[in-house]
């Protein structure tokens, strides 16, 4: 099931979906924009996990080496600003 919705975005953002689109690298906006917004909800559910991943780390209750590095290494990533 979905639902139509209406949002208001910037030109120049209106511009790199129709690119895409027109290059063939997307079917449609819509396809483009339900795909970015499933890729920041992942991206926050993996944000949330870090969390709770840093919280026992920090009680001693992570047993795990390498879960405790991924964590740090997570918790210390930047991502770009597209502003």
């Amino acid at each position: 099931m979905s639902t139509q919705i209406s949002v208001r975005i910037d030109d120049r953002l209106v511009a790199f979906l129709d690119d895409q689109v027109k290059s063939g690298q997307a079917r449609s906006r819509a396809e483009l924009v339900e795909s970015a917004l499933e890729r920041e909800l992942r991206r926050r559910l993996y944000a949330e996990e870090v969390q709770r991943l840093m919280a026992q780390k920090a009680a001693g209750a992570l047993e795990d080496d390498d879960l405790a590095g991924l964590a740090e290494w997570s918790r210390n990533r930047t991502y770009p600003d597209l502003d």
